[in-house]
């Protein structure tokens, strides 16, 4: 697990991590990534957390969904944006 900054909503937190793993290769592309549960259960996290992590990097075009086989790394790596 990891140590939740307490001023960050928590999804925001888990999209970094997650975001990182596929700008640094841990999640090449097509490869699959971590389902709701093994979110809930890494990072001590509710599922409604989870899936909000995995909704927004389907929104930002990291990963996209196959529907009954879970979410996936996209094809391209977009690049990742600066804050």
């Amino acid at each position: 697990m990891i140590e939740f900054a307490p001023d960050v909503p928590r999804w925001r937190q888990v999209v970094e991590v997650l975001r990182e793993r596929i700008a640094d290769g841990t999640y090449p592309p097509r490869s699959r990534v971590p389902s709701v549960v093994q979110l809930t259960e890494e990072f001590g996290i509710a599922a409604a957390t989870a899936q909000k992590a995995l909704r927004a990097l389907r929104a930002e075009g990291l990963t996209y969904t196959e529907p009954g086989l879970g979410s996936f790394v996209s094809k391209e790596r977009p690049s990742t944006p600066t804050q």
